[in-house]
């Protein structure tokens, strides 16, 4: 299997870079960028959006099963997020 660019960008992010994996019209990945939102503000984390519509990778390796979250290269979240635990993962990778 060839490595993907978005696995290298991924492997590369910095503990502080959120990844939300999204395509357009998806209700549950508005939600979880909303849920999200106040702990990027309080953790100083940056949202990098990525639309999978937009690669055939993506779209075949998330296909319906989004939104799809990671902090840093950890997946942190899939489907719906857990505010909490979300909360403490931002927590952890502050720390490292």
């Amino acid at each position: 299997m060839n490595p993907h660019l978005e696995d290298a960008r991924l492997a590369a992010a910095a503990p502080r870079e959120v990844t939300l994996y999204t395509r357009p019209g998806c209700h549950l990945c508005e939600e979880a960028k909303t849920a999200v939102a106040p702990l990027l503000r309080e953790f100083g984390a940056v949202l990098r959006e990525v639309n999978i519509e937009d690669d055939a990778v993506l779209e075949g390796r998330y296909g319906r099963d989004i939104p799809v979250i990671f902090i840093g290269a950890r997946k942190a979240a899939k489907h719906r997020v857990d505010v909490e635990q979300f909360r403490r993962q931002l927590q952890v990778s502050k720390s490292k």
